[in-house]
């Protein structure tokens, strides 16, 4: 008894925090602000048929009745056998008797009535609002902007056959190369039918290990599926460790709905894609801020998904690069026209042009052994985060290296835990 009366008491409590929700002024009006009003009624005439008795006359005069209780009847006639599919149009029915005092932010079941993505509702994930509330990281931002205008390169593209293409002919080391290869696996997710798709063993077999400086950075997209495992083995076959794994999360605000282009085998649908990072040689965030600026940007691209038969990349994935990498020489692999970008290089077969010139982009970078850095000001260094400097190996724990503040050496972070936040890990 004392269960029953805890548990009622329970029950009175969620009514009157969901009254508080929905305005609905009592308890009494909830049921219709649910929508679950009218199955009530009707279960409840359900239950009252059932239980009124039927009276069955033999004759004319009814002289002689019975009655039959409908209870004690073990079979019901066919035709009141109600066959219908009931369908859902809404939650309602399923956030009955929930513990969440809101219980209307269940948003895989929104996704599943109306088809929009759970992440169509995260706040403030675009680059112009996304730091209003940390002024010095705007700042930052807006400086950093500044200066890699003001220090990019004119835009070069060399439309070519990367199959035969020597890559050695560009006469270049650089700093920082994005692959963007057109993947068979686009080819059943997006229907494209109008290029030539790559398979994996064809683009290991890119040299693209002859133009990564010594010191370098490299992005590949590698898809959603079997690509994470073998765009692992690309980057050490490029000589490259993967450092980092930024997310793309795509959202459907403008076009709601349930996509039907199914992996094989899958049960859900995909709304992801995956870019590994890689890097070579030694880079510390706490020493080599000369080349990298870490924790600005993070590892995470919440935007909308490209109409369908498009596979287009975000935009902000050349943000996150030119803000986490001071280098100067950027090389983008299998470019198109509409995104051929300042301060990079592109190539590939999807150009319709070409403009580049060897010599002419090499004298970019000659004025002196710094030339091929981006620099920063004085302001830029002191807003921008910064991990601390390595302890000496005396002072035990602290000192640098595994396990100390500037865990993992020579890999190195772009991005915090947080969104639009500089505190966390750095």
């Amino acid at each position: 008894m004392e269960m029953l009366k805890h548990l009622k008491e329970k029950s009175q409590k969620r009514r009157k925090l969901l009254v508080q929700q929905l305005g609905a002024g009592s308890t009494e009006s909830l049921s219709s602000i649910l929508g679950n009003q009218e199955d009530r009624n009707a279960s409840d005439a359900s239950k009252k048929s059932k239980s009124e008795p039927v009276v069955f006359s033999l004759n004319e005069n009814k002289s002689e009745e019975f009655t039959i209780d409908k209870q004690s009847t073990s079979e019901a006639p066919a035709e009141e056998v109600d066959d219908k599919v009931r369908t859902y149009t809404d939650s309602s029915t399923f956030l009955k008797g929930t513990q969440s005092a809101n219980p209307h932010n269940d948003y895989c079941q929104h996704f599943v009535d109306t088809g929009q993505r759970p992440q169509n509702f995260i706040r403030d994930v675009g680059l112009a609002d996304r730091f209003e509330e940390y002024p010095k990281l705007k700042e930052l931002i807006r400086l950093k902007d500044e200066v890699i205008a003001a220090t990019a390169t004119p835009p070069m593209y060399l439309k070519c056959d990367l199959e035969t293409f020597d890559f050695r002919e560009l006469n270049c080391k650089f700093d920082v190369i994005l692959v963007e290869a057109p993947l068979e696996e686009y080819q059943r997710t997006y229907g494209m039918t109008n290029m030539k798709f790559w398979t994996w063993e064809e683009i290991m077999k890119l040299e693209i290990e002859e133009v990564a400086a010594p010191r370098s950075f490299i992005f590949l997209w590698c898809g959603s599926s079997d690509g994470l495992d073998l765009g692992r083995q690309c980057l050490r076959k490029w000589g490259f460790r993967r450092c980092e794994d930024i997310c793309w999360i795509k959202t459907n605000i403008t076009n709601p709905g349930h996509t039907k282009n199914l992996e094989p085998r899958a049960i859900f649908q995909r709304t992801k894609e995956h870019c590994l990072m890689g890097i070579k040689g030694t880079v510390r965030r706490s020493t080599d801020g000369d080349f990298i600026h870490a924790n600005i940007d993070i590892d995470l691209i919440i935007s909308e998904e490209p109409e369908y038969g498009s596979i287009a990349k975000p935009e902000e994935i050349f943000h996150i690069i030119e803000h986490f990498c001071l280098g100067r020489r950027r090389l983008h692999i299998f470019g198109r026209d509409n995104i051929v970008r300042p301060g990079w290089l592109t190539i590939g077969p999807g150009l319709t042009n070409s403009n580049f010139n060897r010599e002419a982009y090499a004298s970019y970078f000659i004025k002196g052994p710094d030339d091929y850095l981006t620099g920063a000001s004085e302001r830029i260094e002191a807003l921008r985060p910064k991990s601390p400097t390595p302890k000496s190996k005396g002072s035990g724990s602290g000192a640098s290296g595994r396990g100390g503040n500037s865990r993992g050496g020579g890999r190195s972070r772009i991005a915090n835990r947080g969104r639009g936040s500089h505190r966390g890990r750095q």
